[in-house]
């Protein structure tokens, strides 16, 4: 870590955030009967047993809900950094030290993926498999969790990572100037799982 990069904070103290309070994904895993339907238009004409393409559909439709539960549990995970990076700007606002050091823009500030960073440089998140820039990005490409109906096979297999990422440098880089990035050892927050 190179310290030119980090903006100057006054003083010496560690400064606490909220708590990054992590919603567990609420949607339930999609009902296998809509998926099978997706799962059969990817097989196409195949020359095997009804026996076999009943089993290809089915393994098929597991991996279409497996990718939909990934997606969601991201996009979650989005939506609770979102919400902490909100609160995080009222306790800037609240303490003189801090106040001057964000720059008011229209929300989702883009000069707040520095927030992401010290997420990142503080080693969160410590549970699954979530990437935090393809989390931010699918909140910030979906309002909402899509339903799984919204999302074709190509999304769910090929494309989701590819949009989020895309979603996530975009946003992160609308920032005409290299924002500084806030030092992981001057704050300190916990992170909370919620079921």
């Amino acid at each position: 870590m190179s310290e030119g990069r980090y903006i100057e904070i006054p003083g010496t103290g560690t400064h606490e955030l909220p708590p990054l309070l992590v919603h567990a994904a609420a949607e339930p895993i999609p009902d296998l009967e809509g998926v099978l339907v997706e799962a059969e238009d990817m097989l196409g004409d195949q020359d095997a047993s009804e026996e076999i393409l009943a089993q290809r559909r089915m393994d098929l439709a597991l991996q279409l809900a497996e990718q939909y539960k990934g997606l969601t549990s991201h996009w979650f995970w989005g939506d609770s950094v979102l919400e902490w990076i909100r609160q995080c700007e009222i306790t800037f606002e609240s303490e003189g030290t801090l106040r001057q050091l964000l720059h008011p823009d229209v929300w989702p500030h883009a000069s707040r993926a520095s927030f992401v960073t010290l997420l990142r440089e503080k080693g969160v998140p410590a549970t699954g498999v979530v990437a935090l820039e393809k989390a931010v990005g699918l909140r910030l490409t979906f309002r909402q969790p899509p339903p799984i109906d919204c999302c074709s096979s190509q999304f769910l297999f090929y494309l989701n990572s590819t949009v989020a990422d895309s979603a996530f440098h975009a946003w992160s880089h609308l920032v005409p100037q290299h924002a500084a990035l806030l030092p992981p050892e001057r704050f300190h927050f916990d992170v909370l799982e919620l079921d």
